[in-house]
């Protein structure tokens, strides 16, 4: 059974859109219709202190994530107002440090815009880091349709990222995005949209450039959120799907082996249904795996968070319910 463990009082003024931690899960940023962005640190207690508040953008804030440590205190936004921005955290100046002791508390970390991506012509509505493993890289998806990647060259120097790839997701626009963090495949991407299919690219090293491998369809309505599962030594991949449709679906992507990639085609893929759940009764906006990619949690209008495991038989099945009242 699961229970609430904190509930924190964000001080937003609006709509929070997205939540996200950093890689260990020590730290939080909210981002919401106020145009905030607001950073929360765990204290030895285990209680969110908030070390940062500041004003990011010029319209409601949909997305924000967290690079991967190795890279620093980097954070990556997007909103309404059709840019990307990247923040980078400052240490405190011995100023703050003087400030926060008078006060009786921590000082409050500077977070640095580093520079703000500004190619999309509509609302940019998913931004998403790559794995560690292929560099500082950010792709972006917009309600112009198309999908982009950018590339810090300098890891060192966070103000200089040039567009790497652009290419059309859906000309309706697209919705969400998720890297497939396996390190032993090609590069891969999967965009969801207002289209029911959810479309897969992967990157294709002869031609250098993304080509669509899949198409996957068996949502009624627009797709609100992808996400790959972690891989942990896989041989295939695991994807899960949220739909205006009311439903979760689970699909497993086994490629068919190296000779169809050598073929100018991109790996051929085996798709399979593994689970397709309609336990919300209402639409169904975000999904995310656990890190070992064997736990499912979805959240819906129902007001619920549902995680979903496999039993021994492989047959999944909702475990657990968490209400949000």
């Amino acid at each position: 059974m699961m229970k609430v463990a904190h509930t924190l009082e964000t001080s937003h003024e609006d709509l929070i859109h997205d939540v996200a931690y950093d890689f260990y899960g020590k730290r939080m940023a909210t981002c919401s219709s106020d145009q905030h962005i607001k950073v929360w640190d765990m204290d030895e207690n285990g209680n969110w202190q908030l070390t940062a508040d500041w004003k990011a953008h010029a319209g409601s804030v949909w997305k924000v994530c967290w690079a991967h440590p190795e890279f620093g205190q980097v954070l990556a936004s997007c909103s309404f107002d059709c840019t990307v921005a990247l923040w980078e955290q400052e240490p405190a100046s011995a100023a703050d440090y003087r400030s926060a002791a008078n006060s009786g508390g921590q000082p409050l970390c500077r977070w640095v815009k580093r520079t703000s991506l500004v190619d999309s012509r509509s609302s940019v509505k998913d931004i998403a880091f790559a794995p560690k493993h292929m560099g500082l890289k950010l792709a972006t998806c917009s309600g112009d349709g198309m999908v982009r990647i950018y590339e810090a060259m300098d890891v060192m120097n966070l103000t200089h990222w040039p567009l790497m790839e652009e290419f059309e997701g859906r000309k309706g626009g697209c919705r969400c995005i998720s890297w497939n963090p396996s390190r032993f495949h090609p590069p891969m991407l999967a965009a969801g949209s207002d289209d029911p299919a959810v479309k897969i690219w992967e990157y294709h090293e002869a031609y250098r450039r993304w080509i669509i491998v899949e198409s996957l369809a068996g949502h009624a309505d627009a797709v609100h959120d992808v996400a790959f599962a972690p891989n942990m030594g896989r041989s295939f991949h695991l994807l899960a799907t949220a739909s205006r449709d009311q439903t979760v679906k689970i699909w497993k992507l086994t490629p068919r082996g190296e000779s169809a990639a050598a073929g100018g085609g991109g790996t051929k893929l085996d798709v399979q249904m593994l689970a397709d759940f309609s336990g919300h009764g209402a639409q169904v906006w975000r999904v995310e795996w656990n890190i070992t990619g064997t736990i499912l949690a979805s959240s819906g209008d129902d007001g619920t968070v549902r995680l979903w495991k496999a039993n021994f038989l492989n047959e999944w099945e909702c475990v657990s319910v968490v209400h949000g009242d």
